[in-house]
C-alpha cells in the first residue's frame, strides 16, 4: 500500500476509515466523499430500511457507505458511470440486494412521485441543482417530510459578493466556481419556494483541510506535485474554501 494512504485513516471519520483506502482513491470522483457523507449523516434521520436516492452516485462508494451503514435501501443514479461498471463494487461488499444502480440524467428521473424517503447528494448538486426551477423539480420524488441532504463546494463568500472568481480559484476550476455558494445562500435558495424547511446548513469547519488532505494523498499516488487542486487549495489557506452541508425536510 502507498505510504500517502494512512493519511486518509481519520479519527474524525471513524466509519469511513473502515474502508480500504486504495479502493476509496479508485472510486475517485471528488473530493472526499465517505467524509462528507459521514458528516452529513449527522444532520439526517436515516433508518433502516428507508428508500434513499443516492443522486450523482459516481462509482458507488456512497452507495455502498449508505447500504452498509445505516441499513437503506438505495437506488444509485448516476449520468456518467454505467450500471454495468458500478456492479462489481456491490458485488465486492455484498450489497447488490441493497443498491440498485441506475443510470439517469438528473433533470429526467425515472422514478415515481413521492417514491423516496431521503434524497442524498454528494459532491454532485452543484452541477445540477443551482437553478430556481430544480427544487421544485426534485421534491416530487420526496414523501410528505421526506429528507434532502446535499454536501457541495462552498466559498465562504458568494463570487457575486467577491465580485468575481478569486485568480487561485479561477485558475483551477475556471467558471465552475460560480455555483459554490456558502449554506446560507442554499438555506434561503430552499426556503423561499415554500416546498421544504431547512433543518441545517452550515458550512464544514473541516471542508478546507480535508479537501486538501485528499488533494494531496490523490497527488502522492499519480506521482504528482503541486497539481491544481493542491494549488488552489494552498494559496486558498483556509479563507474561502469549504463545503456547504444542507439538509431539509418537505413540507407537508
Amino acid at each position: 500500500m502507498h505510504p500517502a494512504l494512512a493519511r486518509l485513516a481519520r479519527p474524525e471519520y471513524p466509519r469511513s476509515s473502515t474502508y480500504d483506502p486504495e479502493w476509496l482513491t479508485a472510486s475517485d470522483m471528488g473530493p472526499n466523499p465517505l467524509w462528507l457523507l459521514e458528516d452529513l449523516a449527522k444532520d439526517l434521520d436515516l433508518r433502516p430500511g428507508m428508500r434513499v436516492l443516492d443522486l450523482g452516485s459516481g462509482k458507488g462508494a456512497t452507495s455502498v457507505f449508505l447500504a452498509r451503514e445505516f441499513g437503506v435501501q438505495v437506488w444509485a443514479a448516476d449520468l456518467w458511470v454505467s450500471p454495468e461498471d458500478v456492479l462489481p463494487t456491490l458485488e465486492r461488499f455484498d450489497v447488490t440486494s441493497s443498491v440498485t444502480p441506475i443510470k439517469a440524467e438528473a433533470h429526467a428521473l425515472p422514478f415515481a412521485t413521492g417514491f423516496f424517503d431521503v434524497i442524498v447528494c454528494i459532491d454532485a448538486f452543484e452541477y445540477f441543482g443551482t437553478a430556481d426551477t430544480y427544487l421544485p423539480y426534485l421534491v416530487r420524488f420526496l414523501r410528505p417530510e421526506g429528507q434532502l441532504a446535499i454536501a457541495t463546494p462552498a466559498l465562504r463568500r458568494d463570487p457575486r459578493e467577491l465580485g468575481g472568481i478569486p485568480a487561485h480559484i479561477r485558475e483551477c476550476v475556471r467558471w465552475e466556481a460560480l455555483s459554490w455558494h456558502p449554506a446560507d445562500w442554499w438555506r434561503f435558495h430552499w426556503e423561499t419556494t415554500e416546498l421544504v424547511t431547512v433543518t441545517a446548513a452550515r458550512m464544514q469547519e473541516s471542508g478546507w483541510q480535508d479537501w486538501l488532505t485528499w488533494a494531496e494523498v490523490g497527488d502522492a499516488l499519480r506521482g504528482e506535485s503541486d497539481g491544481l487542486s493542491v494549488t488552489m487549495l494552498r494559496a486558498d489557506a483556509g479563507e474561502l474554501l469549504t463545503f456547504a452541508l444542507v439538509t431539509a425536510r418537505k413540507v407537508g
